[in-house]
């Protein structure tokens, strides 16, 4: 057996890693990596926030180590990388999750307990998940700034928002139309294409034909198709 293959049956890597991440911690080393680039090029980096509904799985670190790949290489080409995380705490996925904590079957359930008292324990839950993301973020080594992110419940954000719609809108890029949007019954609510994917399946459903007769015309007929009788 070489000294080489020995020394590798000798490594501990969960001891590695947690002594690569504490030298970090210690010399601060991310932010030392954006400010020793002061002067020069900007790259600047805003996370598309994870949604805080649920805990972190392997794809998401997959998909953040690619995030990170590109943000190091930039620095290492001299770029003043500002890196800014950012939590995604609105739509159906919270609601849903709270709802089966709650015990909860639908909008009329969740008014009888209360929206205000709902919308805290909505706030309470992306907390809960969001002190998991970030024992993520440090422990798969990814370097983005937590200490400062993008909330979307935060007042501030919320009013950002507002402002860019209010500079679209003086632009004269803001107009009103028209657009088919997918519906959750269930809910009342219209769904996102990304919200209707997590569960999206086909099913074979039964149709209905339906003739209407004019009231004002007793030749003429009008004949309905729909696959949701219910909005009939």
């Amino acid at each position: 057996m070489t000294k080489a293959f020995r020394e590798f049956k000798s490594l501990d890597l969960p001891t590695l890693e947690t002594e690569v991440l504490g030298q970090w911690d210690e010399e601060n080393t991310f932010n030392q990596s954006v400010e020793l680039r002061n002067g020069g090029p900007t790259f600047t980096f805003y996370e598309g926030p994870p949604t805080a509904n649920g805990r972190p799985g392997i794809h998401h670190v997959l998909g953040r180590t690619i995030k990170d790949a590109f943000c190091r290489y930039k620095t290492l080409k001299g770029y003043r990388v500002e890196r800014k995380g950012g939590w995604d705490t609105h739509g159906l996925p919270v609601e849903i999750e709270v709802e089966k904590e709650l015990g909860l079957d639908g909008r009329e359930e969740v008014e009888s307990y209360g929206v205000a008292a709902f919308n805290t324990a909505c706030r309470e839950s992306v907390s809960r998940y969001k002190r998991d993301w970030d024992e993520l973020t440090r422990r798969i080594g990814y370097w983005v700034d937590l200490d400062d992110p993008y909330v979307t419940y935060h007042n501030e954000y919320i009013e950002s928002v507002w402002t860019l719609i209010k500079r679209i809108h003086e632009r004269g890029l803001l107009y009103r139309g028209h657009k088919i949007q997918w519906y959750s019954p269930g809910t009342g609510t219209v769904l996102s294409s990304h919200e209707v994917s997590l569960g999206y399946q086909e099913i074979i459903d039964p149709s209905v034909y339906v003739r209407f007769r004019s009231a004002a015309d007793p030749t003429l007929s009008y004949l309905a198709w729909t696959t949701t009788p219910w909005t009939l």
